[in-house]
């Protein structure tokens, strides 16, 4: 007899909590562990060597073990979405619907950027030079602000952050920073200064409109 309260987790049947699923800062799980698993995920993903694959797996795992939660894709409408929900809401590989009190837990994120998913692994390298060369350059602070863009400008649209548009650099500073990314009071008070120092490093204009 099928368990009503039961649902396969390869299934579809977890959407019950819509697009209501989807915002990190409403979760029990830190917005730097969900950045990063979505980073290795995307990288997993993008990976030839079977070594590869399964060291990007296994630190996912590892992260999410720290806060309970686990993982899974969900192909949506021909798109991947990457999922993370609590581990209690598991049993024998099956999500227990009687079990969630709060869909606000889950984080769903889709994986399919702005621009082509194949060419993320390169995209990321280069924002992580970039936030390499503003920490030699400018000490650690702007290092830091520079890593948040970084995470902001791949997991959100898959491109270089010096490509970032001034709608987008908006976006980052009036809704990513201040919902998701919590930093200091010294990164909060020289965030612009970051910004037009990673465009610096790239060689390219800063765009004017941030707000």
């Amino acid at each position: 007899m099928t368990d009503p309260n039961a649902v396969d987790a390869d299934a579809s049947g977890d959407q019950q909590g819509g697009d209501d699923a989807t915002d990190p800062s409403k979760s029990d799980i830190p917005r730097e562990v969900v950045d990063e698993v979505e980073r290795l995920t995307r990288l997993e993903r993008t990976a030839v060597d079977e070594n590869e694959v399964e060291a990007y797996e296994n630190r996912s795992d590892e992260l999410l073990d720290e806060h309970d939660f686990t993982s899974r894709i969900r192909n949506e409408d021909g798109d991947d979405v990457l999922v993370l929900h609590p581990e209690e809401w598991h049993e024998d590989g099956v999500i227990r619907t009687d079990r969630i009190e709060d869909i606000d837990r889950a984080v769903e994120i889709p994986l399919e950027g702005a621009e082509s998913p194949d060419d993320w692994e390169a995209v990321d390298e280069h924002n992580r030079d970039l936030v390499a060369a503003v920490r030699a350059d400018h000490g650690d602070v702007h290092g830091d602000n520079a890593a948040m863009l970084a995470d902001f400008a791949g997991n959100h649209y898959a491109k270089p952050m010096d490509e970032l548009t001034g709608d987008e650099l908006a976006e980052f500073r009036t809704e990513y920073v201040v919902r998701n990314a919590w930093p200091s009071e010294k990164q909060q008070n020289v965030l612009a200064e970051s910004i037009e120092l990673v465009f610096e490093a790239a060689t390219e204009p800063v765009p004017k409109r941030q707000f």
